[in-house]
Order: C-alpha cells, then sequence, then structure tokens
C-alpha cells in the first residue's frame, strides 16, 4: 500500500494530471477568445471586456503607449502577463494563447532521431520581429504589428472566417429552403445564429490576404511543431527574455538521464538540446510538461530559482542579439521613411473621429471596428494606404456605410485610436464628401427620375437635395426631371448614398476624403 501511495504521487503521474489541467485551461482559453470575438457587435455586451486578450498583451500595450506617447491604463494588464512570466516562464504561450492552442491541434511534423532542430541561430527571427516592432513604435509606425499573434487570429477570423462563414451558410440555406420538409429546422436554426454568428457583414475578396497569413503560420507546422511559436512570434520573444529570469524553471537531473531523447522528440517548442546534455531553455519552454511525462527516468522537474537561466545552446550569443537589435533599427528606420513604404492616402475614408497619421501611429490592426461595423463597410486597407497604413481600418461605401445611428467602432477601439463618441458627436463628424458624376446618374446623363440617394440621406436637413429641371429626352420631348445636388456644407461622406446607388458597378455618387472630391 504505501509503495502504491508513493507511486501515485511520482512527477511523472503528477505532471499527467496537470497537463489534463492544460489542456482543459486550452480550450477554455480559446473558447472565451471565440466568445468574446463574436461578442463584439452593435449593440451588445459580454461579462468580461471584449478586448480582454488585447489588454493582456504586454506587446500590444506597449507598442501602442510608446507609438502614441501616452498612457493607456487599459492596456496596462499585459504587466499581469509579463508578471507571470517572471513567475512560471512563458505559460501564456503553453496555457492561454489562443493561437498557441490551434497550433497544438494543427498536424506538425516532428524531427527524427539525431534530426531534432533548425539551427539555433533561427531563433533569433522572432528577437529581430519584435526589437523591429518596438523601434518602429518609437519611431511612431505600427506597421509589423500586423505579425502579432492575436491580432493576427482576431483580425482574419473577423474579417475574413466569419464573412465567409455567412456566405456559405446563407447560401446553403437558400438552397435546402426550396425543400419544405426542411423550413422548419432551417428557419430554427437561422434564428438561433443570426445576428450573433452570421453578420451582415459581406465576403470582400482582398481580404483573403489578410488570411493568407494565418494559414502561412499554420502551414509552418509542417516543418516542425510550433514553428511560428519557436522562431518567428515577437510575443514570444518578449516573454521569453523574462523566462530567462523566471522564478520556476525547468531543471534536469544529469544523473538520472538515460540520453534517451523522448523529451526532445515530445518538445513542441525545442527547448530541449541534446547537443547541450539534454538541458532545457527557460526562455523557450511553454510549460506544457509533455517532457516530464514522457520521461521514464523522472528526471525532468521544475523549480525555483532566481537569477539568469544558464545560456543554452540557442540562446542568443552576444553578437547575434546586437546584430539583431542593429537589423531592426535598420529595418525600423526603412518602415518609417522609406518614400515607398510611407505615403499619403487621399483616397482612403477613415472612421469617424480619427485622421491618417493617428491611425499610422496608433492602430494595432485588430480587427475590432471591423467585426463591430454592422454595415461591413469598414474594411482592412491594402495597398492604397502604402505599407505603413497596411490592414488599417477603411470605409468602402459600395460595401457598407457608416451607419448615423453607430459609435460602436470607437466604443470598442482598444487603443482609443477611433475615439469613444456620443452618438451626437459622432453625427457632426465629417468623414468625406459626395460627388455625383453627372455622365453616370441617371436624371443627369439619362433625363429619368432616380431619388434613391436623396432618400437614403440621414441628415435631417438632407445633404442631397432634388431640383426640378426641364430636359429634352432621346425622342426630342421635353419633360421635367427631379436632379440631385450635393450640399456640401451638411455631407459628412457616410456613404449611404454611394452603397444605395443602383447603378452596377461603379457608383454614380462617390464619397471622397475632404478636399479630394475631384480625384
Amino acid at each position: 500500500m504505501a509503495k502504491d501511495n508513493l507511486k501515485s504521487k511520482s512527477p511523472v503521474k503528477t505532471a499527467g494530471r496537470w497537463r489534463r489541467i492544460r489542456q482543459a485551461v486550452q480550450v477554455l482559453a480559446l473558447l472565451l477568445f471565440l466568445y468574446l470575438l463574436v461578442g463584439t457587435r452593435q449593440e451588445s455586451s459580454t461579462f468580461l471586456p471584449h478586448d480582454l486578450f488585447f489588454r493582456l498583451d504586454p506587446l500590444v500595450g506597449i507598442s501602442a503607449m510608446v507609438a502614441g506617447r501616452e498612457w493607456l491604463g487599459s492596456l496596462a494588464l499585459g504587466g499581469v502577463t509579463l508578471l507571470l512570466a517572471f513567475v512560471v516562464g512563458r505559460a501564456w504561450c503553453g496555457w492561454i494563447c489562443p493561437l498557441g492552442t490551434i497550433l497544438d491541434w494543427t498536424p506538425a511534423r516532428r524531427p527524427r532521431r539525431n534530426r531534432l532542430d533548425i539551427p539555433s541561430y533561427w531563433r533569433q527571427v522572432k528577437h529581430l520581429v519584435l526589437f523591429t516592432i518596438l523601434l518602429g513604435a518609437i519611431l511612431g509606425s505600427m506597421t509589423l504589428l500586423v505579425l502579432e499573434p492575436i491580432t493576427m487570429l482576431f483580425r482574419t477570423i473577423a474579417s475574413v472566417f466569419l464573412p465567409a462563414f455567412n456566405v456559405i451558410v446563407t447560401t446553403a440555406e437558400t438552397w435546402l429552403y426550396n425543400v419544405k420538409l426542411l423550413q422548419p429546422p432551417l428557419e430554427w436554426f437561422d434564428s438561433l445564429v443570426r445576428g450573433w454568428l452570421l453578420t451582415e457583414q459581406p465576403f470582400f475578396w482582398p481580404n483573403l490576404a489578410v488570411a493568407s497569413v494565418l494559414v502561412g503560420v499554420l502551414a509552418l507546422n509542417a516543418v516542425r511543431p510550433r514553428f511560428w511559436c519557436r522562431y518567428l512570434c515577437p510575443l514570444g520573444a518578449l516573454l521569453g527574455l523574462v523566462s530567462r529570469i523566471a522564478c520556476v524553471r525547468p531543471s534536469l537531473d544529469e544523473a538520472r538521464c538515460t540520453a534517451c531523447q523522448r523529451c526532445a522528440l515530445l518538445c513542441p517548442t525545442g527547448a530541449i538540446s541534446p547537443n547541450s546534455k539534454f538541458a532545457v531553455s527557460p526562455a523557450e519552454c511553454t510549460l506544457c510538461l509533455d517532457c516530464i511525462a514522457a520521461c521514464p527516468t523522472e528526471a525532468i522537474s521544475f523549480q525555483g530559482q532566481l537569477g539568469l537561466a544558464a545560456r543554452q545552446h540557442h540562446d542568443p550569443s552576444r553578437r547575434q542579439f546586437f546584430a539583431s537589435i542593429g537589423a531592426a533599427v535598420a529595418g525600423a528606420l526603412v518602415l518609417r521613411i522609406a518614400p515607398v513604404l510611407r505615403r499619403a492616402s487621399p483616397s482612403l475614408i477613415r472612421p469617424p473621429g480619427t485622421s491618417e497619421e493617428q491611425l499610422l501611429s496608433g492602430c494595432i490592426r485588430c480587427g475590432e471596428c471591423i467585426k463591430v461595423c454592422p454595415t461591413g463597410g469598414l474594411q482592412p486597407s491594402l495597398s492604397a494606404a502604402g505599407w505603413e497604413g497596411l490592414w488599417t481600418p477603411t470605409l468602402i461605401p459600395r460595401l457598407g456605410y457608416c451607419d448615423y445611428s453607430c459609435n460602436s467602432c470607437g466604443r470598442v477601439c482598444p487603443t482609443g485610436v477611433i475615439p469613444n463618441l456620443s452618438l451626437s458627436e459622432k453625427r457632426q463628424k465629417v468623414l468625406g464628401v459626395a460627388s455625383i458624376d453627372q455622365k453616370r446618374c441617371i436624371p443627369w446623363a439619362d433625363g429619368l427620375d432616380c431619388i434613391v440617394c436623396e432618400e437614403m440621406c440621414p441628415i435631417p436637413q438632407k445633404a442631397i437635395q432634388l431640383e426640378e429641371q426641364m430636359v429634352t429626352n432621346s425622342h426630342g420631348e421635353t419633360t421635367t426631371v427631379l436632379r440631385p445636388t450635393v450640399i456640401q456644407d451638411l455631407c459628412i461622406g457616410c456613404g449611404i448614398c454611394e452603397q444605395q446607388c443602383p447603378l452596377d458597378g461603379e457608383a454614380a455618387i462617390r464619397v471622397y476624403p475632404v478636399g479630394n472630391i475631384n480625384l
């Protein structure tokens, strides 16, 4: 009996229980992330802040505060994550990060015995990305934050996967609804998911470029498990630097180790080095506990200690470290000052209350505003904003307009770069000015009545007004036509007129930023 009790308390069995707990925490954290994501919509609330994961992300908080030159209290929770890394290392990566969980579930190519890892200097890439992001933030550029894992995942699901799911489900429902027997369950299903999982956001084909980054990250698992976490993730690099002085670290009892290589083969981040007597690097370990459960001699454990960890085979040498910083400085300068990469975007319509410069220096490219936009008009910008403005939000009126009764984008913006305006304040913000192309407008070009734009204009005084004019049609007959005219002093550029214009293709009335009406 005593022997059985001793065996039940062995590190292997204890690690097995903790592994199951870790897997449960991973599932719960991913479900919470998805719940907060789908709960980010107009006139809805969640029991936790919708941007909780962004608040807990120290890289987002540091970058936003440095680039914006202001303290953002809502993002200060990232300090909790750094404190967690100081205590138990990169537990965030192995237990909480939703992208890390998805990578764990993605099929991966395990290294073969005696070919356990890619050269260690490749791990410096994630430090290079991290330093470039931080130095870019100092210079007022947030471009490379598109590679931050939480923003990457949220942005892709919000702007690509959910709209695609909406199109697929809606198309399938329309087709299946022709079968009378299926109509009741289809109506029940649609009433269940419509509004929170299925929205009115259109699928915008150029956003496949947004999805390609996440798809590429998942595809790299074919090279090594968690390739992204090992070699590329800037958040992982930041937490890894803190984890080098973590209080609780993995430790190896060399006297017990038989060099069987099971731990190194199973380690998802390659934190165990066969070439360094199977020492475990605390900067790379994500506390998955797979090594402890696999070790037949119970040689690996986690112990409390203070101070710097011993250098491992893939810890950055001083030369590599300074080389990464030097390359990051050069990269950040190029991103900030190169005219090809940084250019004005006169044709872009930005969310209410913000400006081009504010977006470039403060937008974290998270996709919160895109997800909450009820009409789907806000989309991540592509080449029109230049490299520095990549995937910052822009209004595309032909897809969707800025709802006159909505101020949600400012309410959900984690950094406040889109100000949280009251509805009355938001209605006073001018996004642009509408302009009529008389060569395409039906009343002007064809002499036929069309009053859609005037009817749709939400301004109480009507920024689009109709003028009765006598015209001669193609048959030589004189008739009266109501022709629309834009009152520029009243127009706020909401874009509903452009979105509702009945012409196919380009609308006859378009919204341009103020000062660029003739573009």
